[in-house]
């Protein structure tokens, strides 16, 4: 029995590495980038331990395991993913915690964040684009649903996963004190307790010094909020930008490839064949019309 287990995991890592060599022939620029990333990683790693920071050594052992996710969710999941989506996927994991995070380009560049959390509004609706077009598609399913309720809901699905991002930050900040929600110096405060009358009238006050514990300050620190609100108006915007487009590519179906290089498509050539089994509580079903539901009539 183990010398079975044995040579079946020897024939699975040897098929793994077919596979591996027959998507290197088939995509070079996608294997270049993901060996070129990797290699960057691993090379940080090393840098990383060699001084001590073992915080960042782990940063980039999540960032590794990161990288296989793609690969994870086209074997597993039988879906195929383009290659620019793919590309993309892998140099937003490392702009974010490679360069973001352990070369600190959240603090050189200020615009740093802003461009990952665009990016990430684009790229999730991209994801929700898809996961309703794959069902609208899907022959099982005799509803269809149109090109603007599939925009909705991608633009929808895009903005509760910046929300929940948000919600995660909060969370590191305020249990693990990690500032994941960049603070901001503002020089004015407008709210309706400077009012001296105690009137429900804001009242602007500008912010000429501040000290705290008798150390100076350059100004009122907001904790936070400014940046999630940017965070999230520049989610909003990439959410929008995609959603519109790919409206545009449901209304025209097959034409334009931009749209195409984004939408996650299921392997229908990969899927288990139909085991003929009734489904289960969780599994999807048509909508099947109900007998004698044309002879109902509304109540009076």
């Amino acid at each position: 029995m183990a010398d079975k287990k044995r040579k079946r995991t020897k024939e699975e890592r040897r098929a793994d590495r077919a596979r591996l060599r027959q998507e290197a022939r088939a995509h070079p620029g996608l294997f270049t980038v993901y060996v070129v990333l990797r290699l960057a990683v691993a090379a940080v790693m090393l840098r990383q331990l060699v001084t001590g920071d073992y915080y960042n050594v782990f940063l980039c052992f999540i960032t590794l395991i990161l990288f296989t996710v793609p690969g994870f969710v086209e074997k597993r999941l039988h879906i195929d993913l383009p290659n620019t989506l793919e590309g993309i996927i892998l140099l937003f994991i490392f702009a974010a915690e490679i360069l973001g995070e352990i070369h600190e380009y959240y603090l050189i560049f200020p615009f740093w964040d802003t461009m990952l959390h665009t990016v990430n509004g684009f790229l999730m609706a991209a994801i929700g684009f898809a996961m309703v077009d794959v069902l609208n598609r899907s022959p099982r399913f005799k509803i269809r649903l149109s090109p603007v309720f599939v925009a909705l809901t991608a633009f929808c699905f895009s903005m509760t996963v910046g929300v929940l991002w948000e919600f995660f930050e909060f969370g590191m900040d305020a249990f693990f004190h990690f500032d994941m929600q960049k603070d901001t110096v503002i020089h004015s405060v407008t709210s309706v307790l400077l009012n001296p009358e105690g009137r429900n009238v804001p009242v602007t006050v500008e912010i000429e010094s501040v000290a705290v514990n008798g150390q100076p300050w350059a100004g009122y620190i907001d904790i936070g909020l400014l940046d999630t609100m940017e965070d999230l108006g520049v989610n909003f915007l990439g959410a929008l930008v995609f959603s519109l487009i790919g409206m545009g590519y449901l209304w025209g179906r097959g034409k334009g490839g931009f749209v195409a290089r984004f939408i996650p498509r299921l392997k229908h050539s990969e899927l288990p064949p139909d085991s003929g089994e009734k489904p289960s509580l969780l599994d999807a079903v048509p909508m099947e019309k109900q007998p004698g539901a044309d002879e109902q009539k509304p109540p009076d």
